[in-house]
C-alpha cells in the first residue's frame, strides 16, 4: 500500500469516526426535544434502518442488535408502542412472528426534526458531481459491508 493510499484510508476512518460523533449528537438531541431515552432513540433507528432494507425485526432481533435482557427490551418496546412511535404487526411472510414498524406517529416526529438536517445535506451533495456521489456511494457501500461482517465475527465469539 503507498503511502498516498494509506493515507486516504486513515482520512476515510477519520471521517467516519467523526460522522458517527455527530450522528450520536443529534440523536441525544432528538432524545431530549421528544422525551425518549437514548435507547428509545438507537431502537427507532434500529427499527427504520431495518424496515428500509426490506427485513423488519422482531423484537428478538432488536434484543440482539442492542445488546439488551429480553426483560428491558419489552419494556423498551412497550413503551415505545405506548407513545405512538412504534408498532407491532404480522409478518406478512410468516403469520407467526410479530415484526417491529415505525409508527406513523414516529415517522412524522422523525420527520419534523429531520428535515432541516435533509435539507442541509441536500444543499451540500449539490456541490458535489454525480459521479463524486456515486464513488462516495460505493465507498460507504464497502465500509457498511466491512463492518458488518466484522460485527458479525465479533457476534460470533461473543456468548
Amino acid at each position: 500500500m503507498t503511502d498516498d493510499r494509506a493515507a486516504l484510508e486513515s482520512m476515510i476512518a477519520a471521517d467516519v469516526r467523526a460522522m458517527n460523533v455527530e450522528s450520536d449528537q443529534i440523536g441525544r438531541h432528538f432524545a431530549g426535544r421528544h422525551d425518549v431515552a437514548a435507547n428509545d432513540f438507537r431502537a427507532l433507528l434500529h427499527i427504520m434502518v431495518a424496515e428500509t432494507a426490506g427485513s423488519p425485526l422482531t423484537a428478538g432481533d432488536l434484543r440482539k442488535r442492542m445488546g439488551m435482557s429480553g426483560a428491558a427490551i419489552t419494556y423498551l418496546v412497550e413503551r415505545m408502542i405506548s407513545s405512538g412511535h412504534v408498532l407491532r404487526e404480522s409478518d406478512p411472510t410468516d403469520r407467526r412472528k410479530v415484526i417491529l414498524r415505525v409508527a406513523d406517529h414516529g415517522m412524522d416526529v422523525a420527520r419534523g426534526f429531520f428535515t432541516p438536517l435533509a435539507e442541509q445535506t441536500s444543499a451540500a451533495l449539490a456541490r458535489l458531481s454525480d459521479a463524486d456521489l456515486r464513488a462516495a456511494h460505493r465507498t460507504f457501500t464497502a465500509l457498511i459491508e466491512a463492518m458488518h461482517e466484522f460485527r458479525a465475527q465479533l457476534d460470533a465469539t461473543t456468548g
